[in-house]
């Protein structure tokens, strides 16, 4: 799929996002020993919070990447930080919550919570890219490669980012960077934190959406 541009714009911090993945530490700080990588994508510069009990999800990977947003301002008006961006061809979550928490004037801190996948039918996605802070969970791997280079990967895209295949290579990634992949990926009990994230396809079923007065656990997912 191709990378998608998102700007600073208060309104993408309600944009609906998807579900946690694996996120690997160790891609990100071999990615930066290994040099400066390009920051070329601009994100909010907000995190949200995503919580799921089950997912289940089909041509995973994992790298180490970077983003840049309008948060802590650098000269250019940027600041990079570094992600771990981690994608599946096909995935199912089951008890997805998503929370953001956003200062409005007057009102004071207000958080968007939105579930889905509770009942029957799960949640569904297609060509998942998750640009991942931390994560806690557990997780199974079957047929898992660890230490393959970014552009061997099976998700990673070639330098122009042909749709389909997630965000381009070029610009924001070392293509001979650290990475792993695996055949599939079954995760427990997740709790993730993220800073953006994109799919071809997402169906959620009995999606609910409310807005709370404050933020914590008794507001957001957790």
């Amino acid at each position: 799929m191709e990378s998608v541009a998102r700007g600073g714009t208060r309104w993408k911090r309600f944009a609906l996002v998807m579900v946690p993945s694996v996120a690997a530490t160790a891609a990100i700080g071999i990615g930066l020993a290994q040099g400066a990588l390009a920051a070329s994508f601009t994100v909010s510069g907000q995190q949200f919070k995503v919580k799921a009990g089950h997912i289940e999800g089909y041509g995973f990977s994992s790298y180490g990447a970077v983003d840049t947003g309008y948060e802590e301002m650098t000269g250019d008006g940027k600041t990079a930080r570094a992600v771990s961006v981690s994608s599946f061809k096909t995935a199912t979550i089951r008890d997805m919550c998503q929370s953001v928490v956003t200062d409005l004037p007057v009102l004071g801190k207000i958080t968007m919570r939105m579930t889905a996948g509770e009942g029957k039918e799960p949640v569904k996605a297609r060509n998942l890219y998750l640009d991942i802070a931390q994560l806690d969970g557990n997780a199974t791997f079957d047929d898992i490669d660890i230490g393959v280079a970014v552009k061997d990967t099976d998700n990673a895209a070639g330098p122009d980012g042909p749709a389909g295949q997630g965000p381009p290579v070029k610009g924001r990634v070392q293509e001979n960077g650290f990475a792993q992949q695996a055949r599939k990926a079954t995760l427990t009990d997740v709790e993730q934190t993220a800073w953006a994230t994109t799919a071809g396809s997402f169906s959620l079923a009995g999606l609910k959406m409310r807005l709370l007065r404050g933020d914590g656990p008794d507001a957001e997912c957790f």
